[in-house]
């Protein structure tokens, strides 16, 4: 995915559902350009980026989120793109769920793999760009080698990769969150050249494709009063 590209196209909508000034934000999955990071410090917020490729900088940590040391609780969390690949999604999710504030929020930006279908991925090759180097090159490359069927090709990957569902990602944050926000879009367009995400949902919604986009807010529950 081009990361840079992605992370201005999905800003607006993690921008929109961030808590007010002052708050404690932590971006889980924040990858080698520092995530959401350097444009929320600007604007106030008290934000720190875990990932074991995080930057080398003060605002970073370069651990996985399950290992990484928070005395204090957050006021939000954010996860773009990196929840389908943690190892033990339900243990992670409890952490998110332990470290927040009461009623702090959740901002989830995800790929549901499941509807990654064949229609879907033909589409996405016909659009790569001249000498394209991505994960979806990748993909059209091994799959035209392997001869198997697309089903049966890409199945093979997400078991091998042990990639999480994105039914399952929503399932697991609806039973800990109160869900503000849960649809479904585009995710693709980083990758494909010219195409924007308003083409990408164009061909979603003339039913051509399927959205792997999700977009999910939740607040954390309250605990009852004892």
């Amino acid at each position: 995915m081009t990361d840079e590209r992605w992370l201005s196209a999905t800003w607006p909508f993690v921008r929109e559902h961030l808590p007010v000034l002052p708050a404690r934000v932590v971006e889980l999955g924040c990858g080698p350009l520092g995530g959401f990071v350097p444009r929320m410090r600007p604007l106030g917020y008290d934000a720190v980026g875990v990932d074991p490729e995080a930057p080398d900088a003060a605002e970073y940590v370069r651990t996985e989120f399950e290992h990484v040391d928070l005395s204090e609780p957050l006021d939000a969390v954010v996860a773009c793109a990196s929840l389908h690949h943690v190892a033990d999604l339900d243990a992670v999710l409890d952490r998110i769920s332990s470290v927040l504030d009461p009623y702090g929020t959740v901002v989830v930006v995800e790929w549901a793999h499941e509807r990654f279908d064949e229609a879907t991925a033909r589409w996405c090759f016909d659009r790569l760009a001249a000498g394209e180097d991505s994960w979806l090159s990748h993909h059209r490359d091994r799959w035209r080698a392997s001869g198997l069927s697309w089903d049966r090709y890409f199945h093979g990957w997400v078991s091998d990769e042990r990639l999480h569902a994105g039914r399952d990602i929503v399932r697991g944050l609806q039973a800990r969150f109160d869900t503000k926000i849960v649809g479904e879009g585009s995710y693709l367009f980083a990758d494909l050249g010219d195409v924007s995400g308003d083409d990408e949902q164009a061909a979603i919604d003339a039913g051509v494709i399927q959205a792997t986009g999700i977009r999910y807010v939740g607040r954390r529950r309250a605990r009852p009063a004892r």
